[in-house]
């Protein structure tokens, strides 16, 4: 029984409902009532707040790591890595200018990618080094990478023989965009509704069913999923599959050295330095099986590799002590691209960000707000 006053604010039927309240829900709910700012725009949060790879990453402004660029290169072409890189550059500028550096956590101390010595990933990097740099220039405006090995001594880092750095790159804090991004959103007139698991859809004519986990129902004249690796659940058929990042974050160290963010074995490890302490993920391909899952949670296996990486590269010689441990959800695929389509007249999906939503959640969902329309 609900009194008009709560009908009317709150449960109405939504011109358009987003499902997922992570960056890309958020923003495309944000971009799509921008636009038609009398139409009811809700998004529909399954956890208390914000509770996808949003909020558990690691806090990585990055386009990409030169190993990294090149074997998308070599797995789908020099145009299409290209492209996916622009499309990062493009998107972490964007989302500077829309939330402001000073919201999101953002310091500019650089990206890294390191090589330890006899790494037989250095010698396929250095082989094409300045051609990727020539390459990027058309998209950066400068000197996308450089060589700075001074700089492995100044980090405190062993056993690495040359390093890569950017200074385009840097941290951020993901808590503090997200806290940023859902305030913006609700001040310009976005419901976000909290609790509300959708656990199925159904389409018809005039609307779209969606069904809640606690038994509610909500119709919606449109329907845009933003559920990243969590997507199986909703449109099976789509492929997406989910993919579980470990991390870790050390108790502040005394004379902490390391600064910015760091990529290591092709961007399988990634690291940076938060609050004094080190923030470490990655390990996923020590066990892809175990790790293509949508269950949070951490593991013995990674978490002994995620410690050794630690004990004799990061902080050799250094005691330390782990303060927290979590996982995050991922949305994979057989590309790195996003699929960003209509899936019918009333539902489209904006999903699979293949871990780089930091980066281009912000024109995905420019482009699933202009398919709501």
């Amino acid at each position: 029984m609900h009194s008009i006053w709560e009908t009317r604010q709150f449960h109405r039927t939504p011109d358009v409902a987003v499902i997922g309240a992570g960056i890309v829900g958020l923003f495309t709910a944000l971009f799509y009532k921008r636009k038609f700012p009398h139409h009811h725009v809700v998004v529909l949060e399954r956890g208390p707040f914000p509770s996808g790879a949003s909020v558990k990453n690691a806090g990585f402004a990055c386009f990409g790591s030169p190993s990294e660029l090149l074997a998308d290169e070599d797995q789908e072409g020099t145009d299409a890595m290209l492209a996916r890189v622009e499309n990062r550059w493009k998107g972490l500028l964007e989302l500077r200018a829309e939330l402001g550096d000073a919201a999101i956590g953002f310091e500019a101390t650089g990206g890294h990618e390191i090589y330890p010595a006899h790494d037989p990933l250095y010698t396929r990097v250095a082989d094409r080094f300045d051609r990727l740099n020539m390459a990027l220039r058309s998209i950066t405006g400068q000197e996308t990478f450089h060589w700075d090995d001074m700089a492995i001594g100044l980090s405190g880092l062993q056993g690495i023989e040359h390093l890569v750095r950017t200074d385009l790159e840097g941290p951020l804090d993901t808590g503090m965009l997200m806290a940023t991004l859902l305030r913006k959103a609700l001040a310009e007139g976005v419901l976000v509704r909290s609790g509300a698991h959708v656990t199925h859809m159904e389409e018809s004519s005039a609307h779209v069913a969606i069904q809640l986990k606690d038994g509610a129902r909500i119709q919606a004249g449109r329907v845009v999923v933003c559920t990243n690796g969590y997507t199986p659940a909703l449109l099976a058929d789509l492929p997406v599959t989910p993919a579980r990042g470990q991390v870790l974050l050390t108790a502040p160290i005394t004379g902490l050295r390391l600064k910015g963010t760091f990529h290591y074995d092709e961007g399988f490890y990634y690291f940076r330095d938060h609050g004094g302490g080190v923030l470490l993920g990655g390990g996923r391909n020590l066990d892809v099986a175990g790790e293509t899952t949508a269950e949070e949670g951490t593991t013995p296996k990674i978490q002994e590799a995620l410690e050794k990486l630690l004990s004799e590269v990061i902080l050799p010689d250094t005691d330390f002590t782990i303060a927290q441990r979590w996982s995050g959800i991922m949305g994979m695929g057989p590309s790195r691209s996003p699929i960003i389509e209509r899936r019918s007249e009333r539902i489209v999906a904006a999903v699979r960000l293949g871990g780089m939503g930091v980066a281009i959640g912000i024109r995905v969902a420019r482009e699933a707000a202009a398919l709501a329309e």
